[in-house]
């Protein structure tokens, strides 16, 4: 039995259409109706019943389903346990939030190449929390302390935010300021919630899901936004307001596995992934 077949049984159990799982698994649809028919005939079992828009686990999938996770928990831990007896030589996987992936971490990595010329860090910007037990990074930064079992996690520094516009809305009175915040999917953020009770009321301009979008429609002029000060501080077209009500910051947490982190060249990463974060405490927070 191939392991590999195994793991497009368990996609397909997980996402109900060919479509979905060569999505998530980065293939054709018809790669996946493939080689699910590939151990099928391996195993002499019938695992699906093809329906017209959906696969649907037979009795006898749903039964090998279990067996078939905790093949793939095995094969993850396998994954996890290789670093611990790697060297300073391979990829690093970093999962951090998009804005401070690109406008903070990767202009400063300079440095840590210099130090670690064989490694090479690959660097995910997304929202949400990587799944680490299943080797989507092998560290992660966020701005909320990981609570899953077994995830490790340090404080490694604070990002403080601010009020930010240009010039022409400083010059307005306060009552003619416009702002420009997230959506309702973001509002239970803390700059957000920050920055309604500073708004009481006022107009929002605009509204978006993504930092980028609120750093350019500030800067373009559309508003007052909350911004980091790691990406406001250094935009010459902005400027800093002043607020009755004090601005809030948010913990940086470096979140990695412990089995991963024996790894030397993960360790080496997120030392300097922290020492970066503490040498620039003061554009930060």
């Amino acid at each position: 039995m191939r392991w590999d077949d195994v793991r497009y049984f368990l996609e397909l159990a997980r996402q109900g259409s060919l479509s979905a799982a060569a999505r998530v698994l980065g293939v054709e649809h018809s790669t996946v109706a493939r080689r699910v028919a590939a151990l099928e005939g391996r195993i002499g079992i019938r695992l699906f019943d093809r329906l017209p828009k959906s696969w649907s686990l037979t009795r006898e999938g749903e039964e090998l389903l279990a067996h078939a996770t905790r093949i793939e928990e095995e094969a993850f831990a396998f994954s996890r346990a290789t670093l611990g007896v790697a060297t300073l030589r391979g990829t690093v996987r970093l999962s951090a939030p998009p804005a401070f992936a690109s406008h903070f971490i990767v202009p400063r990595l300079g440095a840590l190449r210099r130090r670690w010329p064989g490694i090479m860090l690959e660097v995910i910007g997304e929202a949400r929390e990587a799944n680490l037990f299943r080797r989507e990074a092998d560290l992660a930064l966020r701005l909320e302390r990981p609570r899953a079992p077994g995830v490790a996690a340090r404080l490694v520094g604070k990002m403080g935010y601010g009020l930010y516009a240009t010039r022409d809305w400083i010059k307005r009175p306060p009552d003619a300021w416009e702002f420009i915040g997230y959506d309702d999917n973001l509002r239970h953020t803390p700059q957000q919630q920050w920055l309604e009770k500073v708004a009481a009321g006022r107009v929002f301009a605009l509204r978006a899901n993504d930092l980028a979008a609120l750093h350019q429609g500030c800067r373009a002029g559309l508003g007052i936004a909350a911004l980091p000060h790691f990406l406001a501080r250094t935009d010459p077209t902005l400027l800093a307001l002043e607020s009755d009500i004090p601005a809030p910051s948010r913990n940086l947490w470096l979140a990695l596995l412990p089995d991963v982190r024996r790894s030397p060249r993960v360790k080496a990463i997120a030392e300097g992934l922290a020492e970066l974060v503490q040498e620039n405490a003061a554009l930060l927070d």
